[in-house]
């Protein structure tokens, strides 16, 4: 490798390695609210959360992120940061997330399409 492809290599690595850690962290913080808090803002955290781990089963709205605090909008954008870096599905990057994910699905009374 070049030292002109190894520096950009390493710039992509350490990026990716960034967003994906800050992305882990703010879904971490979105996930708890949407496990132990009830509002309208949570109740468009869960949306959020459920289109990050399926966005097949549960599209994003971005609008979406014109209608939560400042706070809130800015965790949504470090997951989007992270997905667009792709090194893991963000419900894999922090414990029982896959089980957790269901429970926030189950008890917003989001619904999984037909057939899925």
């Amino acid at each position: 490798m070049n030292p002109q492809t190894e520096a950009a290599f390493d710039e992509y690595q350490h990026r990716s390695s960034t967003a994906t850690a800050a992305g882990a962290a703010a879904f971490a913080r979105l996930l708890d609210l949407a496990e132990h808090r009830d509002s309208g803002q949570i109740a468009r955290i869960a949306r959020f959360l459920a289109a990050t781990y399926n966005g097949q089963a549960f599209p994003l709205d971005p609008f979406e992120l014109r209608a939560v605090d400042i706070a809130i909008s800015d965790e949504m954008l470090r997951c989007l940061d992270a997905l667009r870096w792709g090194r893991a599905d963000l419900h894999t990057l922090i414990p029982e997330g896959d089980g957790r994910m269901q429970a926030v699905i189950a008890r917003w009374g989001l619904r999984w399409p037909e057939g899925d």
